[in-house]
């Protein structure tokens, strides 16, 4: 029998130390430090990576046997003090990762989302894509290649994850000393920030003397101000993972040349051209949107959304083994369409109505198949075609969720 995957534990400790800190920050009265739409948008992000790891971390696991059994170059003993060697050299190659992440444009593309949100807590943590999961794989699989044994190497990086988690928060003030060895929460804010004098520094992880090391180190000074030095003004969960990829491509299409193309692939993020964004943003941004009336209604049916996806991603994980291939790919598609449409009503936007008709009908799909009926999915799919024809529910949607004047000459 299957033991329980205790990776399920992960998102309802998450939502526990954000609660944590969250209440500890209205007790020093900094709950402004908290923004809802920023963080339910760095949550859905959070639970999107959690989810889509689920169908790779074996494969990365096999990916580091293979390479460890075939070619590496020493063979590396699990002594105690070989721990410690290995969290140094994970850390050092995450310096390299990390900071090519923000020279390469490519890599870029995959890691700015971690950078978007204009907060700094637990829940800006979460911002992690599975692209960036296999980018950063292909860097960590120097560890079995050097000859540090498969097992201690995802050990390891678990164990590095953790304590990257706790260096996203403005609450806690470690003490300064730390600072001459540790990577704290103040030296990672500066990480984050947007200020001229702290862009591209501070690149480690957990120990502070790659970038001492290598001129990137930066103590906090002054007040960081939190995001990217020029905003995405958005919290759609497709527009955040994927605004920088079309303006990758959106610029090679002006250059001219195979080479001039590659430059800005495998160019510096500081050569683009920062017109291309705003051109983008005209394009595929709906103009008639309304972001400041969230209505505690409205929030709370967020909540319910996020609280319900969240619990599911708990359960699917922890019995991961026991569906089958079409229950595993119907939850995740289940879950990521929930995940969009959080965005989607974070945005306002007009076409949520079609996201959340797409999810009854796999969710309804998804319940006949479990109960072998699938033969007679098109019954109640009919049933739910009829009464939208009949009592116009998208109507009713989108009168109850969006703003009133904003839906009222769209909805007809």
């Amino acid at each position: 029998m299957e033991k329980i995957n205790i990776i399920a534990f992960a998102a309802p400790a998450f939502f526990i130390f954000l609660y944590l800190e969250y209440q500890y920050a209205k007790y020093k009265k900094q709950q402004k430090l908290f923004k809802y739409e920023s963080s339910v948008s760095n949550t859905t992000i959070g639970i999107a990576e959690r989810l889509l790891n689920l169908f790779v971390t074996a494969s990365f696991y096999g990916l580091f046997v293979w390479i460890y059994d075939s070619y590496r170059l020493f063979t590396i003993s699990d002594k105690w003090y070989i721990w410690i060697l290995l969290l140094l050299a994970a850390d050092f190659v995450w310096y390299w990762y990390h900071r090519l992440g923000h020279e390469i444009n490519i890599f870029w593309a995959a890691h700015i989302v971690h950078h978007q949100s204009e907060e700094f807590n637990f829940s800006a943590a979460a911002r992690i894509t599975t692209i960036q999961a296999f980018i950063r794989t292909g860097f960590w699989c120097v560890l079995p290649f050097i000859g540090f044994q498969p097992m201690m190497v995802m050990g390891i990086l678990v164990a590095h994850g953790m304590y990257s988690f706790f260096t996203h928060t403005q609450v806690i003030k470690a003490p300064k000393w730390l600072e001459y060895v540790f990577i704290t929460p103040s030296l990672h804010g500066v990480h984050h920030a947007s200020n001229e004098k702290y862009l591209d520094k501070n690149y480690g992880d957990v120990f502070v003397f790659w970038d001492k090391m290598f001129g990137t180190f930066q103590a906090e000074e002054e007040q960081p101000k939190y995001g990217l030095t020029h905003p995405i003004g958005s919290y759609s969960f497709l527009w955040q993972h994927f605004h920088y990829y079309l303006e990758i491509y959106e610029a090679t299409k002006k250059q001219n040349g195979f080479w001039n193309k590659m430059k800005i692939v495998f160019g510096s993020p500081a050569i683009m051209d920062q017109d291309i964004r705003p051109e983008l943003e005209k394009k595929f941004f709906q103009k008639n949107t309304n972001r400041e009336t969230l209505s505690p209604t409205f929030k709370k049916y967020i909540n319910i959304q996020l609280f319900i996806v969240a619990f599911v991603l708990m359960l699917f994980s922890a019995f991961y083994a026991y569906f089958d291939e079409v229950e595993k790919t119907a939850v995740a598609i289940l879950v990521l369409i929930s995940l969009i449409n959080i965005g989607a009503l974070l945005e306002q936007r007009k076409w949520i109505y079609y996201l959340e008709y797409s999810r009854v009908i796999l969710l309804i799909s998804l319940i006949f198949y479990e109960f072998g009926y699938t033969e007679l999915i098109y019954i109640p799919i009919l049933t739910l075609i009829l009464l939208e024809q009949k009592f116009k529910l998208k109507n009713w949607y989108l009168y109850s969720f969006l703003d009133y004047e904003n839906t009222r000459e769209n909805a007809g």
